[in-house]
């Protein structure tokens, strides 16, 4: 008999395994963490964007960069069109120039709001699906901005795939970008990843 219920128990631990892992694995946890370690450098270097542009952004870019899928996201920026016609060093080089264009764009948003706090929206449940919105909103001295991260899982990892920041997609934005930079060069994806790397942020 103690035979019979130690495979019993052991066939119920086989089956509901995968769910208790899946519930561990809470992305809205995960991404508040990271937000929170984000807050917490802002506030540590808030004079550092305007001595240092490029160390502040690299703290950004420590965090981030990590957890973001730049691989699945620069395929959609590039959309499928341009992404089946690139080469594979084309498509590797987009990622490296995309990368940087998106953690430069956030960071630079970021430093435009002062005094920040980050309050993350939590669900009830902690069913996820394979991709999931987690919501915060962002707290300065005078204006709140809602942020929405669409997040995928990779394995055992959450991974942020979209972006957008008080209604702006930032996906959607580069997307338009890719597209209208690509057909100005009649489909010169070289051509278009050159232009990328001047025209990604805010300097102009």
């Amino acid at each position: 008999m103690s035979s019979i219920l130690k495979n019993y128990f052991l066939f119920v631990l086989i089956i509901t395994f995968p769910f208790i892992a899946k519930a561990e694995i809470n992305p809205h946890e995960f991404i508040d963490s990271k937000a929170q370690e984000m807050v917490q450098v802002l506030k540590e270097n808030s004079e550092l964007y305007y001595i240092d542009k490029d160390a502040y952004e690299d703290q950004i870019k420590v965090i981030f960069e990590p957890i973001i899928d730049f691989r699945r996201v620069s395929a959609l920026v590039m959309g499928k069109k341009y992404y089946v016609a690139a080469s594979k060093s084309e498509r590797l080089e987009f990622i490296e120039v995309f990368k940087n264009s998106l953690l430069d764009t956030y960071s630079e948003t970021l430093a435009q709001w002062q005094d920040q706090k980050i309050v993350t929206l939590f669900p009830d449940g902690e069913i996820f699906a394979n991709q999931v919105n987690v919501k915060q909103n962002l707290y300065t001295s005078s204006s709140v901005y809602p942020i929405k991260y669409t997040v995928r899982r990779v394995g055992d990892e959450w991974k942020i795939i979209n972006i957008v920041v008080n209604g702006v997609n930032l996906g959607l934005t580069f997307r338009n970008q890719f597209r209208a930079l690509a057909d100005s060069n009649n489909g010169n994806i070289s051509k278009t990843i050159s232009y990328w790397v001047s025209d990604a942020g805010f300097d102009e």
